[in-house]
Protein backbone atom coordinates (compact mmCIF):
# COMPACT_ATOMS: atom_id res chain seq x y z
CA UNK A 1 0.00 0.00 0.00
CA UNK A 2 1.41 3.39 -0.96
CA UNK A 3 1.21 6.76 0.71
CA UNK A 4 -0.97 8.19 -2.06
CA UNK A 5 -1.91 11.82 -2.56
CA UNK A 6 -4.15 14.31 -0.82
CA UNK A 7 -5.82 17.41 -2.18
CA UNK A 8 -8.75 19.65 -1.30
CA UNK A 9 -11.77 20.04 -3.55
CA UNK A 10 -11.24 23.81 -3.79
CA UNK A 11 -7.64 23.59 -5.04
CA UNK A 12 -7.35 24.63 -8.67
CA UNK A 13 -5.41 21.51 -9.70
CA UNK A 14 -7.15 18.98 -7.44
CA UNK A 15 -8.59 16.94 -10.32
CA UNK A 16 -5.12 16.79 -11.93
CA UNK A 17 -3.63 15.30 -8.77
CA UNK A 18 -6.22 12.52 -8.91
CA UNK A 19 -5.82 12.03 -12.67
CA UNK A 20 -2.03 11.82 -12.42
CA UNK A 21 -2.20 9.28 -9.61
CA UNK A 22 -4.63 7.11 -11.58
CA UNK A 23 -2.63 7.42 -14.79
CA UNK A 24 0.50 6.25 -12.98
CA UNK A 25 -1.19 3.43 -11.08
CA UNK A 26 -3.90 1.96 -13.32
CA UNK A 27 -2.46 0.33 -16.42
CA UNK A 28 -5.05 -2.38 -17.04
CA UNK A 29 -8.78 -2.46 -17.61
CA UNK A 30 -10.65 -0.91 -14.71
CA UNK A 31 -14.04 -0.16 -13.29
CA UNK A 32 -15.31 2.38 -10.78
CA UNK A 33 -17.10 1.20 -7.65
CA UNK A 34 -18.92 4.06 -5.91
CA UNK A 35 -20.16 3.32 -2.39
CA UNK A 36 -22.88 5.13 -0.44
CA UNK A 37 -26.53 6.04 -0.34
CA UNK A 38 -28.55 9.08 -1.30
CA UNK A 39 -30.57 8.79 1.90
CA UNK A 40 -27.93 10.77 3.83
CA UNK A 41 -26.25 13.77 2.26
CA UNK A 42 -22.90 12.90 3.81
CA UNK A 43 -22.98 9.42 2.31
CA UNK A 44 -23.98 10.37 -1.24
CA UNK A 45 -20.45 11.23 -2.46
CA UNK A 46 -20.06 7.80 -4.07
CA UNK A 47 -23.46 7.64 -5.80
CA UNK A 48 -23.13 11.25 -7.03
CA UNK A 49 -19.70 10.48 -8.49
CA UNK A 50 -21.07 7.30 -10.09
CA UNK A 51 -23.98 9.22 -11.60
CA UNK A 52 -21.69 11.93 -13.00
CA UNK A 53 -19.32 9.32 -14.44
CA UNK A 54 -22.15 7.28 -15.99
CA UNK A 55 -23.15 10.35 -18.04
CA UNK A 56 -19.68 10.49 -19.62
CA UNK A 57 -18.54 8.23 -22.47
CA UNK A 58 -15.76 6.43 -20.61
CA UNK A 59 -16.67 2.95 -21.80
CA UNK A 60 -15.94 1.33 -18.42
CA UNK A 61 -18.27 -0.29 -15.89
CA UNK A 62 -19.59 2.03 -13.20
CA UNK A 63 -21.11 0.50 -10.06
CA UNK A 64 -23.06 2.72 -7.64
CA UNK A 65 -25.22 5.60 -8.86
CA UNK A 66 -28.08 7.59 -7.36
CA UNK A 67 -30.55 5.29 -9.16
CA UNK A 68 -28.68 2.08 -8.26
CA UNK A 69 -26.58 2.75 -5.15
CA UNK A 70 -24.08 0.33 -3.64
CA UNK A 71 -24.53 0.49 0.14
CA UNK A 72 -24.19 -1.61 3.28
CA UNK A 73 -27.18 -3.83 2.43
CA UNK A 74 -26.07 -4.81 -1.10
CA UNK A 75 -22.30 -4.28 -0.93
CA UNK A 76 -21.28 -7.96 -0.70
CA UNK A 77 -23.62 -8.90 -3.57
CA UNK A 78 -22.17 -6.16 -5.79
CA UNK A 79 -18.58 -7.14 -4.96
CA UNK A 80 -19.41 -10.78 -5.83
CA UNK A 81 -21.03 -9.67 -9.11
CA UNK A 82 -18.14 -7.47 -10.21
CA UNK A 83 -15.50 -10.10 -9.37
CA UNK A 84 -17.38 -12.68 -11.45
CA UNK A 85 -18.22 -10.38 -14.37
CA UNK A 86 -14.94 -8.40 -14.43
CA UNK A 87 -12.32 -10.66 -12.81
CA UNK A 88 -9.29 -8.93 -14.39
CA UNK A 89 -10.44 -5.33 -13.94
CA UNK A 90 -8.69 -3.06 -11.46
CA UNK A 91 -11.22 -1.51 -9.08
CA UNK A 92 -11.24 2.20 -8.33
CA UNK A 93 -13.35 2.48 -5.16
CA UNK A 94 -14.94 5.81 -4.17
CA UNK A 95 -16.52 6.53 -0.78
CA UNK A 96 -17.18 9.30 1.72
CA UNK A 97 -15.57 9.11 5.12
CA UNK A 98 -15.11 10.93 8.40
CA UNK A 99 -11.83 12.48 9.49
CA UNK A 100 -10.23 15.32 11.41
CA UNK A 101 -11.91 18.72 11.39
CA UNK A 102 -9.07 20.24 9.36
CA UNK A 103 -9.36 17.46 6.75
CA UNK A 104 -12.99 18.17 5.83
CA UNK A 105 -13.10 18.81 2.10
CA UNK A 106 -9.98 16.77 1.40
CA UNK A 107 -9.87 14.03 -1.19
CA UNK A 108 -7.36 11.26 -0.62
CA UNK A 109 -6.23 8.70 -3.18
CA UNK A 110 -4.00 5.70 -2.53
CA UNK A 111 -3.35 2.12 -3.48
CA UNK A 112 -5.34 -0.45 -1.55
CA UNK A 113 -8.89 -1.16 -0.45
CA UNK A 114 -11.57 1.00 1.06
CA UNK A 115 -13.14 -0.34 4.25
CA UNK A 116 -16.74 0.90 3.89
CA UNK A 117 -18.64 1.76 7.05
CA UNK A 118 -15.55 1.57 9.28
CA UNK A 119 -15.99 5.18 10.44
CA UNK A 120 -19.50 4.46 11.70
CA UNK A 121 -18.70 1.12 13.31
CA UNK A 122 -19.85 -1.24 10.54
CA UNK A 123 -17.91 -4.34 9.50
CA UNK A 124 -18.24 -4.63 5.73
CA UNK A 125 -16.00 -6.30 3.16
CA UNK A 126 -13.10 -4.19 1.87
CA UNK A 127 -13.02 -3.37 -1.85
CA UNK A 128 -10.72 -1.69 -4.36
CA UNK A 129 -7.25 -1.70 -5.84
CA UNK A 130 -7.18 2.10 -5.66
CA UNK A 131 -9.17 4.04 -3.06
CA UNK A 132 -10.55 7.54 -3.38
CA UNK A 133 -12.11 8.90 -0.20
CA UNK A 134 -13.63 12.28 0.44
CA UNK A 135 -13.63 13.58 4.02
CA UNK A 136 -17.14 14.99 4.42
CA UNK A 137 -17.31 15.51 8.19
CA UNK A 138 -15.37 15.28 11.43
CA UNK A 139 -15.25 12.16 13.55
CA UNK A 140 -13.52 13.96 16.42
CA UNK A 141 -16.60 14.41 18.60
CA UNK A 142 -17.54 10.78 18.12
CA UNK A 143 -21.00 11.89 17.08
CA UNK A 144 -21.75 10.06 13.86
CA UNK A 145 -25.16 11.71 13.72
CA UNK A 146 -23.42 14.97 12.86
CA UNK A 147 -23.33 13.64 9.30
CA UNK A 148 -26.85 15.05 9.05
CA UNK A 149 -25.37 18.58 9.09
CA UNK A 150 -23.22 18.15 5.98
CA UNK A 151 -23.91 20.55 3.15
CA UNK A 152 -24.93 19.07 -0.18
CA UNK A 153 -22.87 21.80 -1.83
CA UNK A 154 -19.67 20.38 -0.31
CA UNK A 155 -20.47 16.82 -1.40
CA UNK A 156 -21.41 17.98 -4.93
CA UNK A 157 -18.16 19.90 -5.37
CA UNK A 158 -16.12 16.97 -4.12
CA UNK A 159 -17.96 14.57 -6.44
CA UNK A 160 -17.30 16.91 -9.38
CA UNK A 161 -13.56 16.98 -8.62
CA UNK A 162 -13.38 13.20 -8.30
CA UNK A 163 -15.34 12.79 -11.55
CA UNK A 164 -13.02 15.19 -13.38
CA UNK A 165 -9.98 13.35 -12.02
CA UNK A 166 -11.22 9.92 -13.08
CA UNK A 167 -12.35 11.24 -16.45
CA UNK A 168 -9.00 12.98 -16.98
CA UNK A 169 -7.11 9.75 -16.34
CA UNK A 170 -9.31 7.34 -18.25
CA UNK A 171 -10.19 9.42 -21.30
CA UNK A 172 -6.55 9.81 -22.40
Amino acid sequence: MDEGSKTYYFQKDSHLILANYLTNNIKDECLVFCIGTDRYIGDCLGPLTGTFLSKLALGIPIFGTLDNPVHAVNLAKNIYELKNKYPKHKIIAVDACLGNQDSIGSIQIRGGSIHPGKGVGKRLPPVGDVSIVGIVDSSEAGEFLSMHNIRLSLVMKMAEVITRGIYGALSR
